[in-house]
């Protein structure tokens, strides 16, 4: 009887155990973005976007500290709505340096839960060739099923700032704004 009471208790454990298992989730790239400003000269807001993302969410429901999340985007999916001033940011002043790489990359390192939905998601950014610690102020939209997919469900979105120089991109600083908010938005899908 002691027996089958452990062995069943030990089962109870271990089905325990894999239900908190994060599970993966893919960036859904169609519906994944990252849109950024600055100031330029003082006269007008500049935003562009970076399309392409793509990623992995690991997430813990149960403890979503225990999450994590890399991404990747490729320079080349730049947008500004100017073909001209797209060309510039691709050329050696800024993306097309010798320092540069073909791809953004975020890894994070830890998750700080703020609020019921809120967390400041802490990891590397390598933009540009450089590699630098940043912080994402993020909020999760919703969890749950999609209704068109039917499958499990994330939506995230989250902002940070970032110091152009800090990535070897600080041409023309201060003039146009060495600051550029940054805002990501984020969609993800359950491996199935």
């Amino acid at each position: 009887m002691l027996k089958t009471t452990l062995m069943t208790a030990a089962l109870a454990l271990g089905a325990t155990a894999a239900l908190a298992e994060p599970q993966a989730y893919q960036f859904d790239t169609s519906h994944s973005q990252i849109v950024f400003n600055y100031e330029h000269l003082g006269f007008s807001t500049t935003t562009g976007m970076f399309s392409g993302v793509e990623g992995t969410i690991n997430f813990d429901q149960a403890e979503p500290a225990n999450s994590s999340v890399e991404a990747r985007f490729p320079i080349a999916s730049l947008m500004t709505g100017d073909k001209g001033r797209d060309e510039h940011f691709l050329s050696a002043d800024f993306f097309g340096s010798e320092n540069s790489a073909p791809e953004v990359t975020f890894v994070s390192s830890s998750i700080e839960v703020t609020g019921e939905n809120t967390a400041l998601i802490t990891g590397d950014l390598t933009l540009n060739g450089v590699t630098k610690e940043v912080v994402l102020d993020t909020v999760m939209n919703q969890q749950g099923n999609h209704p068109m997919e039917n499958k499990p469900w994330l939506g995230f979105d989250a902002t940070t700032t970032l110091v152009r120089s800090d990535y070897n991109l600080g041409m023309f600083a201060p003039a146009v704004s060495d600051e550029v908010q940054v805002s990501i938005s984020v969609e993800a899908m359950a491996d199935s």
